[in-house]
Protein backbone atom coordinates (compact mmCIF):
# COMPACT_ATOMS: atom_id res chain seq x y z
CA UNK A 1 0.00 0.00 0.00
CA UNK A 2 1.09 3.75 -0.77
CA UNK A 3 2.37 5.64 1.99
CA UNK A 4 0.12 8.25 4.08
CA UNK A 5 -0.36 11.19 2.63
CA UNK A 6 0.49 12.73 5.44
CA UNK A 7 4.59 11.85 5.16
CA UNK A 8 5.80 14.31 3.25
CA UNK A 9 8.94 12.23 2.34
CA UNK A 10 9.70 8.31 2.54
CA UNK A 11 12.94 8.48 5.06
CA UNK A 12 14.63 5.87 1.81
CA UNK A 13 14.21 8.68 -0.86
CA UNK A 14 17.68 11.32 -1.11
CA UNK A 15 16.79 15.03 -1.33
CA UNK A 16 18.20 15.52 -4.44
CA UNK A 17 15.93 12.66 -6.10
CA UNK A 18 12.58 14.56 -4.89
CA UNK A 19 13.91 17.80 -6.12
CA UNK A 20 14.45 16.44 -9.50
CA UNK A 21 12.67 18.38 -12.39
CA UNK A 22 9.96 16.88 -14.79
CA UNK A 23 7.47 18.34 -16.89
CA UNK A 24 3.65 17.20 -16.57
CA UNK A 25 0.86 16.99 -18.44
CA UNK A 26 -1.18 15.77 -16.36
CA UNK A 27 -1.79 13.21 -13.01
CA UNK A 28 -5.36 11.95 -13.10
CA UNK A 29 -7.41 8.71 -11.33
CA UNK A 30 -8.94 6.20 -14.02
CA UNK A 31 -9.21 2.51 -14.35
CA UNK A 32 -6.56 1.00 -16.00
CA UNK A 33 -7.14 0.76 -19.78
CA UNK A 34 -5.22 -1.72 -21.14
CA UNK A 35 -2.46 -4.35 -20.51
CA UNK A 36 -3.38 -7.39 -17.44
CA UNK A 37 -4.08 -4.94 -15.57
CA UNK A 38 -6.94 -3.72 -17.47
CA UNK A 39 -9.96 -2.29 -15.10
CA UNK A 40 -7.87 -1.78 -12.12
CA UNK A 41 -7.84 1.58 -10.23
CA UNK A 42 -4.92 3.80 -11.02
CA UNK A 43 -3.13 6.95 -11.09
CA UNK A 44 -1.85 8.13 -14.42
CA UNK A 45 1.12 10.30 -14.61
CA UNK A 46 1.60 11.71 -17.93
CA UNK A 47 4.98 13.40 -19.14
CA UNK A 48 5.03 16.16 -21.78
CA UNK A 49 7.22 15.20 -24.65
CA UNK A 50 7.65 12.49 -27.73
CA UNK A 51 10.20 12.11 -30.20
CA UNK A 52 7.70 9.54 -32.04
CA UNK A 53 4.64 10.87 -34.36
CA UNK A 54 2.72 7.92 -35.03
CA UNK A 55 -0.39 8.24 -37.61
CA UNK A 56 -2.79 6.82 -34.61
CA UNK A 57 -1.06 8.90 -31.81
CA UNK A 58 -4.32 9.46 -29.52
CA UNK A 59 -2.43 11.61 -26.86
CA UNK A 60 -0.76 14.00 -29.30
CA UNK A 61 -1.61 17.35 -26.72
CA UNK A 62 1.12 15.78 -24.54
CA UNK A 63 3.71 16.91 -27.00
CA UNK A 64 3.66 19.98 -25.59
CA UNK A 65 1.21 20.87 -23.29
CA UNK A 66 2.06 20.76 -19.33
CA UNK A 67 3.98 22.14 -16.74
CA UNK A 68 7.06 21.90 -14.47
CA UNK A 69 6.82 19.72 -11.27
CA UNK A 70 9.62 17.74 -8.60
CA UNK A 71 9.53 14.84 -8.59
CA UNK A 72 8.53 14.90 -4.74
CA UNK A 73 5.87 17.40 -6.12
CA UNK A 74 4.35 14.20 -7.88
CA UNK A 75 4.77 11.81 -5.83
CA UNK A 76 2.42 13.77 -3.27
CA UNK A 77 -0.29 14.33 -5.95
CA UNK A 78 -0.21 10.14 -6.64
CA UNK A 79 -0.36 9.93 -2.75
CA UNK A 80 -3.70 12.35 -3.14
CA UNK A 81 -5.33 9.39 -5.21
CA UNK A 82 -4.81 7.03 -2.77
CA UNK A 83 -4.83 4.14 -5.78
CA UNK A 84 -2.23 1.30 -4.57
CA UNK A 85 -1.27 1.19 -8.72
CA UNK A 86 0.27 4.02 -11.10
CA UNK A 87 1.46 4.03 -14.58
CA UNK A 88 3.60 6.37 -15.93
CA UNK A 89 3.26 7.52 -19.31
CA UNK A 90 3.19 10.17 -22.15
CA UNK A 91 4.24 11.26 -24.93
CA UNK A 92 7.43 8.95 -24.35
CA UNK A 93 7.91 9.34 -21.26
CA UNK A 94 11.66 7.82 -21.03
CA UNK A 95 12.61 10.92 -23.43
CA UNK A 96 12.98 12.81 -20.00
CA UNK A 97 15.81 11.59 -18.10
CA UNK A 98 14.22 12.14 -15.22
CA UNK A 99 11.69 9.96 -15.59
CA UNK A 100 14.18 7.30 -14.23
CA UNK A 101 13.95 9.19 -10.95
CA UNK A 102 10.49 8.61 -10.70
CA UNK A 103 10.09 5.26 -11.24
CA UNK A 104 12.68 5.02 -8.84
CA UNK A 105 10.95 7.22 -6.02
CA UNK A 106 7.61 5.74 -6.94
CA UNK A 107 8.62 2.28 -6.40
CA UNK A 108 10.48 3.35 -2.79
CA UNK A 109 7.24 5.09 -1.85
CA UNK A 110 5.68 1.34 -2.28
CA UNK A 111 3.73 1.85 -5.53
CA UNK A 112 2.72 -0.97 -7.91
CA UNK A 113 4.63 1.12 -10.72
CA UNK A 114 3.84 0.20 -15.13
CA UNK A 115 5.45 2.43 -17.66
CA UNK A 116 4.12 2.64 -20.86
CA UNK A 117 6.93 3.19 -23.58
CA UNK A 118 7.09 3.16 -27.32
CA UNK A 119 10.02 1.15 -27.60
CA UNK A 120 12.02 3.55 -28.99
CA UNK A 121 14.51 4.04 -26.23
CA UNK A 122 16.51 2.50 -24.08
CA UNK A 123 14.70 0.41 -21.04
CA UNK A 124 17.78 -0.86 -19.61
CA UNK A 125 18.52 1.49 -16.94
CA UNK A 126 14.54 1.22 -15.76
CA UNK A 127 14.14 0.53 -11.99
CA UNK A 128 13.72 -3.81 -11.79
CA UNK A 129 10.80 -3.40 -9.78
CA UNK A 130 9.20 -1.45 -12.70
CA UNK A 131 6.90 -3.44 -15.32
CA UNK A 132 7.49 -2.28 -18.67
CA UNK A 133 4.90 -1.95 -21.24
CA UNK A 134 7.06 -1.88 -24.07
CA UNK A 135 4.68 -1.33 -27.80
CA UNK A 136 6.54 -2.25 -30.77
CA UNK A 137 5.57 -0.29 -33.92
CA UNK A 138 4.05 -1.53 -36.96
CA UNK A 139 4.39 -0.32 -40.30
CA UNK A 140 0.83 1.55 -40.17
CA UNK A 141 2.01 3.83 -37.24
CA UNK A 142 4.63 5.49 -39.68
CA UNK A 143 7.19 5.15 -37.08
CA UNK A 144 8.73 0.66 -37.33
CA UNK A 145 12.33 2.19 -38.20
CA UNK A 146 12.24 3.48 -34.91
CA UNK A 147 11.52 0.50 -33.12
CA UNK A 148 14.72 -0.54 -30.95
CA UNK A 149 14.96 -4.40 -30.92
CA UNK A 150 17.70 -4.47 -28.28
CA UNK A 151 15.01 -4.04 -26.21
CA UNK A 152 13.50 -7.62 -26.51
CA UNK A 153 16.54 -9.08 -25.01
CA UNK A 154 16.16 -6.93 -21.90
CA UNK A 155 12.19 -8.65 -21.44
CA UNK A 156 11.51 -10.59 -18.25
CA UNK A 157 8.01 -12.48 -17.32
CA UNK A 158 6.87 -8.89 -15.57
CA UNK A 159 7.35 -7.28 -18.37
CA UNK A 160 4.52 -7.15 -21.22
CA UNK A 161 4.55 -6.20 -25.17
CA UNK A 162 2.28 -4.68 -27.34
CA UNK A 163 1.33 -4.43 -31.00
CA UNK A 164 -0.96 -1.79 -31.82
CA UNK A 165 -1.99 -2.36 -35.21
CA UNK A 166 -4.53 -0.42 -38.13
CA UNK A 167 -5.26 -3.28 -40.71
CA UNK A 168 -4.48 -6.92 -42.08
CA UNK A 169 -1.08 -5.65 -42.85
CA UNK A 170 0.09 -4.64 -39.72
CA UNK A 171 -1.36 -7.87 -37.72
CA UNK A 172 0.79 -10.35 -40.62
CA UNK A 173 3.79 -8.45 -40.02
CA UNK A 174 3.28 -8.44 -36.00
CA UNK A 175 2.11 -12.07 -36.47
CA UNK A 176 5.50 -12.99 -38.42
CA UNK A 177 7.56 -10.62 -35.81
CA UNK A 178 6.13 -12.25 -32.84
CA UNK A 179 6.52 -16.02 -34.39
CA UNK A 180 10.40 -15.01 -35.77
CA UNK A 181 11.73 -13.86 -32.40
CA UNK A 182 9.86 -16.40 -30.20
CA UNK A 183 8.53 -13.09 -28.26
CA UNK A 184 6.01 -15.72 -26.47
CA UNK A 185 8.83 -17.06 -23.97
CA UNK A 186 9.63 -13.72 -22.99
CA UNK A 187 7.00 -11.77 -21.54
CA UNK A 188 3.23 -11.48 -22.50
CA UNK A 189 2.03 -9.89 -25.54
CA UNK A 190 -0.47 -7.65 -25.89
CA UNK A 191 -2.60 -7.31 -29.19
CA UNK A 192 -4.88 -3.70 -29.74
CA UNK A 193 -6.94 -2.68 -32.49
CA UNK A 194 -6.28 1.29 -33.55
CA UNK A 195 -9.22 2.64 -32.07
CA UNK A 196 -12.01 3.49 -34.39
CA UNK A 197 -10.02 2.00 -37.69
CA UNK A 198 -9.67 -1.87 -37.11
CA UNK A 199 -12.57 -3.75 -35.32
CA UNK A 200 -11.58 -5.66 -32.75
CA UNK A 201 -13.78 -8.70 -33.20
CA UNK A 202 -11.88 -9.52 -36.92
CA UNK A 203 -8.54 -8.79 -34.92
CA UNK A 204 -9.41 -11.27 -32.60
CA UNK A 205 -10.80 -14.08 -35.53
CA UNK A 206 -7.56 -13.43 -37.15
CA UNK A 207 -5.68 -14.17 -33.73
CA UNK A 208 -7.80 -17.22 -33.02
CA UNK A 209 -7.19 -18.60 -36.50
CA UNK A 210 -3.36 -18.57 -36.47
CA UNK A 211 -3.40 -19.56 -32.85
CA UNK A 212 -1.43 -17.10 -31.66
CA UNK A 213 -0.66 -17.11 -27.75
CA UNK A 214 -1.49 -13.22 -27.21
CA UNK A 215 -3.79 -11.23 -25.33
CA UNK A 216 -6.31 -9.15 -27.56
CA UNK A 217 -7.51 -5.79 -25.86
CA UNK A 218 -9.16 -3.11 -26.55
CA UNK A 219 -8.82 0.45 -24.72
CA UNK A 220 -11.27 -0.06 -22.06
CA UNK A 221 -11.10 3.55 -21.12
CA UNK A 222 -12.29 4.67 -24.65
CA UNK A 223 -15.50 1.71 -23.89
CA UNK A 224 -16.47 3.33 -20.76
CA UNK A 225 -16.27 7.01 -21.54
CA UNK A 226 -15.32 7.63 -25.40
CA UNK A 227 -12.54 8.44 -27.18
CA UNK A 228 -12.20 12.53 -26.14
CA UNK A 229 -12.44 12.63 -22.82
CA UNK A 230 -9.02 13.63 -20.88
CA UNK A 231 -8.49 12.72 -17.58
CA UNK A 232 -10.01 9.31 -17.66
Amino acid sequence: MPASTKESRPQSVPPADLSAQLRINEIFLSVQGESSRAGLPTTFVRLTGCPLRCNWCDTAYAFHEGAGMTVGEVLEAVREYGARRVTVTGGEPLAQRNCLVLLRVLADAGFDVSLETSGALDISKVDPRVARVVDIKAPGSGEAARNRWENMELLTGRDELKFVLRDRADYEWARQVIRERDLGKRCPILISPVHGELDPGTLADWVLEDRIDARVQVQLHKVLWGSDVRGR
